[in-house]
């Protein structure tokens, strides 16, 4: 593949969220970078300022973990979707996009992503007082049955003439079932690709 370095030497290197499709931070790689990104699966880059090359998370943790990686139709720009591990700005935020100029209200489904990141949290470092902790330490079975009473209540309420009442019981059902799947180690992507597989 022809790739367009610029007169540095330099790419333009997009991560994104694979599983949320968050874009997470923008950086560059050089030849160096994206044939050590290629080769070991996880993002390196070139830094400019400090001229040399480093992998993302070397010394923090918080590597990513590369799923795919594409380029755009000049073959100038490349865009990694990636498993984001911790934070991904220095800041020590998730996205190192917070500055917000103008944004649309409305929670959209990539709010199911986020849920999910929270409820792993959860299982990996339980905190006393939330229900969510509560839910994995009783266990499959707890988690089940509240599933199944939620599912049920969602059912009643699609039988009602009230909407506010129907949504309420779905945003309980959809908790309930994420939860679900983090204890059985199921991912939204998971699920995502297999639907995705059946339509396409």
């Amino acid at each position: 593949m022809d790739i367009k370095f610029d007169e540095r030497g330099l790419i333009c290197a997009i991560a994104q969220d694979a599983e949320s499709g968050d874009v997470l931070m923008q950086a560059y790689m050089n030849e160096e970078a994206l044939q050590k990104t290629l080769e070991t699966g996880y993002a390196h880059y070139w830094s400019r300022s400090r001229k040399c090359l480093w992998k993302k998370g070397e010394t923090s943790g918080h590597v990513q973990k590369v799923k795919s990686v594409t380029f755009d139709c000049d073959k100038d720009c490349v865009l990694l979707q990636i498993e984001q591990v911790g934070a991904a700005c220095h800041t020590g935020s998730r996205s190192c996009f917070f500055n917000v100029e103008k944004a649309e209200e409305g929670a959209g489904v990539r709010f199911l992503s986020e849920l999910a990141r929270v409820i792993d949290d959860r299982k990996q470092h339980p905190e006393e007082g939330s229900y969510t902790s509560y839910l994995f330490e009783k266990g499959i079975d707890k988690i089940a049955k509240k599933m199944g009473e939620e599912a049920v209540e969602t059912v009643i309420a699609s039988k009602n003439e009230n909407k506010e009442e129907l949504v309420g019981e779905a945003a309980d059902l959809l908790y309930h079932l994420l939860v679900l799947l983090r204890e059985k180690d199921v991912t939204l992507s998971d699920v995502c690709g297999e639907l995705k597989a059946r339509h396409s």
